[in-house]
């Protein structure tokens, strides 16, 4: 599935047209701290691993 740079830039005029130019640095603020959060819940079950690997001889 390829949006390509057409699709990209047809989603962001969508996006300022429904949430308005004052809303949108809010959203993508909203938006860089959920993939934050997601990365770090995704990198702390391989880091629980490697302690259990530990603590088992």
């Amino acid at each position: 599935m390829n949006i390509g740079v057409t699709g990209v830039i047809l989603i962001i005029l969508i996006v300022l047209l429904l949430f308005g130019p004052s809303k949108l640095p809010k959203l993508v603020q909203s938006f860089g701290t959920m993939v934050r959060e997601l990365k770090s819940s995704s990198k702390e079950p391989k880091e629980i691993e490697v302690e259990r690997e530990r603590k088992d001889p």
